[in-house]
């Protein structure tokens, strides 16, 4: 018998906490005045709670502003606004100690890709303040690499990688897990615990089998430790299992075992029609979206509960699909 009972299934969506560059769908604040359109961002606002920080306004620039360059000097980096030679080094590391030091409890980070202050990767790196001479090495932006010292385990993305379909359903799983999981540390019982580990148990054994048998034996075990402890210590074995994208592989033989709920009562020809779709995500001919659709049709069919409420199915909400794609393809995730 399933442990869910049928208003159990209902899927509930805590907001995001996101830290996100100003001039993303915010303000416009970039050097030049201008804003960034971001389709990914758009259709995340009204179910994410937003934190827009410009860290270049933040320290003192106006807008528009004469744009400021990642110098390296003797192999030590410094942030330079090469028209007025000012060296905004100092101000900018001081503000990222106080604004980082201040947020609450933060579920993912959406940057300005190439910025000098924001840009998580490719961020021109120039050998001295002249206007003339190419950029000999790339790096990772002022703010952003204090981000990533201090939140090696929280989803940081740029909103260029998030055209990428892949990328996006990869980003958008994460924290929305992660906002499901801050929401059970507010109610914070061993009980509440229990029942995140087993509604996302499915999407845990895509993403780690590994990741999965330690959350398991910390469940097991949640008797035993006081109940700070064991938040504690499922959230870095959480995080840590979230890191790496699920691969095809993995991801199918979770859609195997769920069709095990389901199969007595499916009709041979039902049963092939979602075998071959199976067979084509693992080709790479179709996204996952398009299996677990047919499978979903199948659980609300046969009033399969335990299967309902399982993330796996629907990890974000459904109006964040999007189809649409870069077609950058894998080097965006190097």
């Amino acid at each position: 018998m399933s442990p869910f009972s049928i208003d159990d299934t209902m899927t509930s969506y805590p907001k995001p906490r996101v830290v996100i560059s100003r001039c993303i769908e915010f303000d416009s604040c970039r050097w030049n005045g201008l804003k960034i359109s971001s389709d990914a961002v758009k259709l995340l606002k009204p179910f994410a709670e937003f934190i827009p920080i410009c860290p270049e306004v933040e320290i003192g620039l106006g807008v528009p502003r004469a744009p400021v360059r990642v110098i390296a000097t003797k192999g030590i980096l410094s942030l330079i606004q090469a028209e007025t030679g000012a060296d905004l080094t100092s101000r900018m590391q001081q503000f990222c100690s106080s604004f980082l030091d201040s947020l609450p409890e933060i579920d993912a980070f959406i940057l300005k890709e190439r910025s000098p202050s924001c840009g998580v990767k490719s961020v021109k790196v120039y050998p001295g303040m002249g206007k003339a001479g190419p950029a000999h090495s790339k790096g990772t932006g002022f703010f952003a690499q204090e981000v990533l010292h201090r939140f090696p385990e929280v989803p940081v993305e740029d909103e260029g990688r998030l055209t990428n379909y892949e990328i996006r359903e990869h980003f958008l799983t994460r924290i929305f897990t992660l906002a499901r999981f801050r929401d059970a540390m507010a109610r914070r019982t061993a009980r509440v615990l229990v029942d995140f580990h087993t509604r996302n148990k499915l999407l845990l054994m895509a993403y780690s089998q590994k990741g999965l048998k330690i959350l398991g034996v910390i469940v097991a075990n949640s008797g035993r430790k006081k109940v700070d402890e064991l938040f504690s210590e499922y959230a870095r074995h959480l995080r840590a299992s979230l890191l790496a994208p699920p691969a095809p592989g993995p991801s199918a033989n979770v859609l195997m075992h769920a069709l095990g709920y389901v199969s007595k009562e499916m009709s041979p020809r039902e049963k092939d029609f979602f075998l071959d779709s199976l067979r084509k995500y693992r080709a790479r001919r179709v996204p996952l979206s398009v299996p677990i659709a047919i499978l979903r049709s199948l659980i609300a069919r046969f009033d399969e509960n335990y299967l309902a409420a399982q993330s796996f199915f629907d990890p974000f909400p459904e109006e964040l699909i999007q189809v649409s794609d870069s077609g950058k393809g894998r080097e965006l995730w190097r």
